[in-house]
């Protein structure tokens, strides 16, 4: 395994991050696994040296939190691991059951602690913006947090670069805590993100833990072998966007440098990511073990100049997707 750390923090994280949405109640989503199913994968995690875990409290309504909590309290020593979660969407339809609002910030993280069994989140992140509450109730909400130990870092997920410039100055006027990591969509099919937020993060020096980095799988498969339902992509609207947006032409070169170099297509989609200056660690989603062992592969696997540019030749502009 390889580390480094979160931006310019001092906190050290694997370069590859598992996901945790895949692991709570089949209830909630038909591909997620149950907590027996899911605890080869936390196993084999740890004993590949993988340190960063990332989940949220909307994933499985909670008990994704508590499926991951329980494994990593069973089979990690805490002290050196990075447990990551998320807030805003709603648990509940209830009022004040979701958003970024201070009152449902703090009994949120009550929430995810309990869930988790942990004293205090390693990275708490907000999951998206939240357009009917003051940015600077919910920053201040969140440093209130991380001044109370709760928190020890505070991250951001997908949103409009302006955003994110806007919330790291209103925290340095204040004094208060400052993101240190964003959480967007970013792939070999899906480079917006390469416009305005990578050079801003990299400026500031956040830390880049991109989601879908294999574009749903849809890099892990020739193209004759991609397009069609699959467990997670059905009456998936975003798959959808995806499957209709896809440079298909990136896809053949994906599985002709693999067949070249004799490895899944998921390494060369994982390489390139990690050839990125700006990526800290890919959120790598796992139901089946081999996804988990191609993702740990990928760390050895170097693409040269002439590969990376046959990857991305064939990309066209998309439209935003958050």
């Amino acid at each position: 395994m390889q580390y480094t750390n979160l931006g310019h923090t001092g906190l050290t994280v694997s370069r590859i991050c598992l996901g945790c949405m895949s692991y709570g109640s089949p209830e909630w989503r038909p591909w997620v696994l149950d907590e027996a199913a899911a605890q080869q994968f936390f196993r084999v995690a740890l004993d590949n040296g993988i340190t960063f875990f990332d989940t949220a409290d909307m994933y499985s309504m909670g008990v994704s939190e508590e499926v991951t909590g329980r494994a990593l309290r069973s089979m990690a020593k805490l002290d050196e691991i990075v447990i990551a979660t998320k807030v805003f969407f709603p648990m509940t339809d209830r009022p004040n059951m979701g958003g970024l609002s201070r009152k449902h910030i703090i009994q949120a993280c009550e929430d995810s602690l309990r869930r988790l069994g942990i004293e205090t989140i390693d990275l708490y992140q907000i999951h998206r913006f939240d357009e009917s509450t003051p940015i600077d109730e919910t920053l201040a909400a969140l440093d209130h947090l991380v001044h109370h130990g709760k928190v020890r870092y505070i991250g951001s997920s997908s949103t409009h670069a302006w955003k994110l410039m806007q919330a790291l100055s209103i925290s340095e006027r204040q004094g208060w805590a400052r993101f240190v990591s964003m959480q967007n969509h970013y792939n070999l099919l899906y480079r917006e993100e390469e416009r305005e937020m990578l050079p801003l993060c990299h400026d500031q020096g956040i830390g880049v833990i991109p989601w879908s980095p294999l574009a749903r799988g849809v890099l892990t498969r020739p193209r004759e072998k991609t397009k069609g339902e699959t467990t997670r992509s059905t009456n998936d609207l975003h798959a959808d966007r995806l499957y209709a947006l896809t440079d298909w032409e990136i896809v053949d070169a994906v599985e002709r440098i693999a067949k070249e170099r004799g490895v899944p297509m998921a390494q060369i989609g994982l390489a390139w990511l990690l050839s990125k200056r700006d990526v800290t660690a890919p959120i790598v989603g796992a139901t089946k073990l081999k996804h988990l062992e191609d993702a740990i592969g990928a760390l050895d696997v170097t693409l040269s100049a002439d590969e990376i540019q046959a990857l991305e030749a064939p990309y066209t502009p998309k439209p935003v997707m958050m």
